[in-house]
């Protein structure tokens, strides 16, 4: 294994940047709402999960089953939910800790690899600091839990092929399994892709068969893996069909699928995978494109390692870009499983040509960018995507809990899921609507929705954003 034979940032520096990224993350966790789309969608998801006690489909209303992803996101929300109450920080804690699991699997490698606890602190303040990391590891998704499965498998693959014991095997094929009830074959792909491209060359592949417990590894992923997707599929008719072929199929290679039951499709210029990845990887991207610059420059690779540990790197970095390259479909979150690999890669390529030390202060401009962030959503300095101050509002009202509450027009997912399920979506047409209600109700509307409500007297209770809350009663 290699021995670090310069100097590292100072020990100081790296323990602060790691502890003050994950320490602000975890503070402000319940600082700030539950956003439109994605947050309120998953969060409300993992509320009816809790409140219904189904535990195996995720619903995305009652009675309305989400095939769109496997349940892990969902069980960790709910189990928050379970621990702390229905509440922003119970949603999102599960989740972090999740992504604190992710940064300790980095530690542990590099600190195997390069025999230093210092590379591992090193390696972990730097994945820590990546900015997409630290907030989509708070955030309710689905990728924590993908990235946590594929980083299990990909460093127990590494400790498993350099002989660090049996359980490492055992581990690659758990991390399949967790990564089937995360996203999907999605992570089984992502890990093939790079494993594949990496046990190409050098006759490494006639190694495969003995580095891993295939018999038992593959029977252990089966149990763990194969039972949720049997019982999903006879609890809700069609999940298989529409998961496997709809979501793993169609998605990325028809453009703009029209198929999304529950959504719509992200169409982006084929490519935009890798503006993504640069993003996501800031604000480190600059050191990663400055040390292959240098690379070039010298005319060498980033092996120059005799056990192919930088290609390890290297392949399961790109992995996401090369899958998603030619998919118009996409998210910026889906580079999200190879920040890892970044963060262990700048530290491998620091090892074999160093930059400056003081370079590396640069991440200390994550914990600054989570405060603003952070003060920016908490103080309402710009508008937010949540409904959660106007139903705050309408929870206090003497007759809310005697009372339907509708949304004009669209009803929000932060609508749902701040009103407990209570909130129903109204369409315009009232004239045929409001005749066959015989009681009072509330109302959200727009600023913009000049609407007559006939024989209903109807009074402005709160005003927020561009949104009015009425209270209508009939008009005798």
């Amino acid at each position: 294994m290699q021995q670090p034979t310069y100097s590292l940032p100072s020990a100081k520096l790296l323990l602060t940047l790691l502890i003050s990224c994950l320490a602000l993350r975890f503070i402000s966790l319940s600082l700030y709402p539950l956003m439109d789309t994605t947050e309120a969608r998953y969060g409300e998801m993992a509320r009816i999960m809790f409140e219904t006690g189904n535990w195996i489909t995720p619903m995305f209303d009652y009675n309305v089953p989400f095939w769109g992803k496997p349940p892990i996101f969902t069980w960790l929300s709910s189990i928050g939910f379970s621990l702390f109450g229905v509440n922003e920080f119970a949603a999102r804690v599960p989740h972090l800790i999740v992504g604190l699991a992710v940064v300790w699997l980095v530690y542990k490698l590099a600190k195997d690899h390069f025999q230093s606890s210092a590379m591992g602190i090193f390696s972990a303040s730097i994945l820590a600091s990546t900015v997409s990391f630290i907030i989509l590891s708070g955030a309710v998704m689905t990728d924590t839990a993908l990235t946590f499965s594929i980083t299990l498998s990909m460093i127990s693959f590494w400790q498993a092929w350099v002989n660090k014991g049996k359980i490492w095997g055992y581990l690659f094929f758990i991390g399949l399994a967790l990564g089937m009830l995360s996203k999907g074959p999605l992570a089984v792909v992502l890990i093939g892709i790079s494993l594949t491209i990496w046990l190409t060359p050098n006759n490494r592949w006639k190694k495969l068969w003995s580095a891993l417990p295939w018999g038992y590894g593959t029977l252990l992923f089966l149990v763990i893996s194969v039972p949720w997707y049997a019982i999903a599929e006879y609890k809700t008719p069609g999940f298989l069909d529409y998961f496997i072929v709809g979501e793993h199929i169609k998605r990325f290679i028809v453009s703009g699928w029209q198929g999304d039951l529950y959504g719509s499709a992200h169409e982006r210029t084929r490519g935009t995978i890798w503006v993504y990845a640069l993003a996501s990887m800031l604000p480190w991207s600059p050191l990663i494109i400055w040390q292959w610059i240098r690379s070039i420059r010298d005319d060498k690779d980033v092996e120059e390692s005799p056990d192919g540990f930088g290609t390890f790197l290297l392949f399961w970095m790109l992995s996401p870009m090369i899958l998603f390259s030619f998919s118009g479909n996409i998210l910026a979150s889906y580079v999200m499983p190879a920040l890892p690999a970044m963060a262990l890669l700048l530290v491998h390529l620091h090892n074999q040509r160093p930059l400056q030390n003081w370079l590396y202060k640069i991440g200390f401009i994550t914990p600054f960018l989570l405060i603003l962030l952070v003060g920016i959503l908490h103080f309402d300095l710009i508008p937010k995507r949540s409904e959660n101050k106007i139903l705050a509002v309408w929870k206090e009202q003497p007759e809310a809990t005697q009372s339907d509450l509708f949304y004009l027009h669209k009803r929000p997912f932060s609508g749902q899921y701040y009103s407990s399920g209570k909130a129903k979506q109204r369409s315009t047409d009232l004239k045929s609507w409001l005749p066959t209600q015989n009681k009072p109700f509330f109302i959200v509307q727009s600023d913009n929705d000049h609407i007559v409500y006939e024989n209903w007297l109807c009074e402005k209770r709160n005003t927020t954003g561009k949104e009015n809350l009425l209270y209508c009663k009939f008009k005798p």
